[in-house]
């Protein structure tokens, strides 16, 4: 039986237009547990032909669990999964027309390169010759031309990635899936890659779910992220939505770097308010704290690059005294000790090298809230979430 639609905080966010469609692949109420251990609570998911999304979330949240349950590696303890519109909860794996990408990237060692990308094919039963021509043609769109007859040890870690990912492709999938992907790569080869990859999916217009703990990627690759945590959904949303406008602490705290200041709920103007930090007064979004009453103790979080310094007793800031500088070639990450930080200490992010001899360490400066509205929630006890 169809799962039991959760209650209107569950339902799943507006989707975007292509979305109206039939769904790439659609997840109503699909739940998972091991044993007594719930790995994924009843979720629910649309995803338009062509998009590309992200499952992000710190180990153990649930994202890999949701992918294998997509691809049939898993079976669901509730809810159905549809792609292409066609119910496929009980279809086994290979009858679902999805392409793989492991984080190991599953490689035949005995095998060449062209054996390894032809295989899905052949057990296919598709014609040798034409098995032939697409091999070749998966090849050339990966940029592994003349790298055929080669067997995987004779490959960097790079190739044979795009081995793995030509493998998946060649079967011209509903869905391609792909779960943390590049991890073994080093970070110069890694962003190659994800560039390549991208690329090639626009290009083909495949749907894509990829699964990645780093935010970075997540955020330069999607057209939407799904932020998870402990088997649930927090936040779907393009990536500019889920880094400027987390629905929550978790996201807030997990997507990017952040500083948390604390203070006091200070006044309303209709859906903003202001929220008293030290002697300042500073304007955030009010859509978290529409439960608190004035007074209330209120999390302030501010992204590294919003925050602006300026001479120490500015109006409008709070005050601080730079405590370390961390010059990191584009930027300078400039340590601020200030009171009303958590952990008594924030950070700001300036372009250029000239903060290093503006604000010495030592310097005495304000701290003036970024330009834009921040973001607020109410005060929790100990360590953000």
């Amino acid at each position: 039986m169809p799962a039991k639609r959760p209650e209107a905080s569950s339902a799943p966010p507006p989707l975007p237009d292509s979305a109206r469609l039939v769904p790439a692949v659609q997840l109503d109420g699909v739940a998972k547990s091991f044993g007594e251990a719930s790995a994924l609570r009843e979720t629910w998911l649309k995803v338009a032909p062509g998009e590309f999304v992200t499952l992000l979330g710190p180990s153990g949240c649930g994202k890999t669990t949701l992918l294998n349950l997509v691809a049939g590696f898993l079976e669901t303890d509730a809810g159905e999964i549809f792609i292409g519109g066609d119910l496929v909860t009980e279809t086994p794996t290979w009858q679902r027309e999805i392409g793989v990408v492991f984080q190991n990237y599953a490689l035949f060692p005995h095998m060449s390169v062209e054996q390894n990308i032809g295989y899905g094919l052949k057990m296919r039963g598709v014609p040798k010759a034409e098995i032939a021509t697409r091999v070749a043609e998966a090849l050339e769109l990966v940029k592994l031309a003349g790298f055929g007859s080669r067997k995987p040890r004779q490959l960097s870690g790079g190739q044979q990635q795009r081995v793995a990912l030509a493998r998946a492709l060649v079967i011209r999938p509903k869905v391609l899936l792909l779960d943390e992907p590049f991890s073994a790569l080093d970070k110069n080869l890694r962003v190659a890659m994800q560039v390549e990859l991208k690329e090639i999916q626009r290009r083909l217009g495949v749907t894509t779910i990829f699964v990645t703990h780093d935010q970075g990627e997540a955020l330069s690759m999607s057209d939407r992220v799904v932020v998870m945590s402990q088997g649930r959904m927090h936040q779907i949303g393009t990536p500019d939505e889920v880094y400027r406008r987390p629905c929550d602490r978790f996201v807030a705290c997990f997507v990017g770097d952040v500083n948390i200041l604390a203070g006091s709920l200070e006044r309303r103007l209709g859906k903003g308010a202001t929220v008293a930090v030290g002697d300042a007064s500073w304007a955030v979004s009010a859509d978290a704290l529409d439960a608190c009453v004035l007074g209330s103790a209120i999390d302030v979080f501010a992204r590294p690059e919003d925050i602006r310094l300026t001479e120490h007793a500015a109006p409008g800031s709070i005050a601080g005294t730079v405590a370390a500088l961390v010059y990191q070639g584009g930027h300078v990450d400039v340590y601020v000790t200030v009171a009303e930080a958590r952990g008594g200490r924030l950070v700001a992010r300036l372009a250029g090298h000239e903060a290093m001899a503006r604000f010495p360490v030592g310097t005495a400066v304000g701290v003036l809230p970024p330009a834009a509205d921040l973001i607020a929630f109410p005060a929790e006890e100990g360590p953000p979430a």
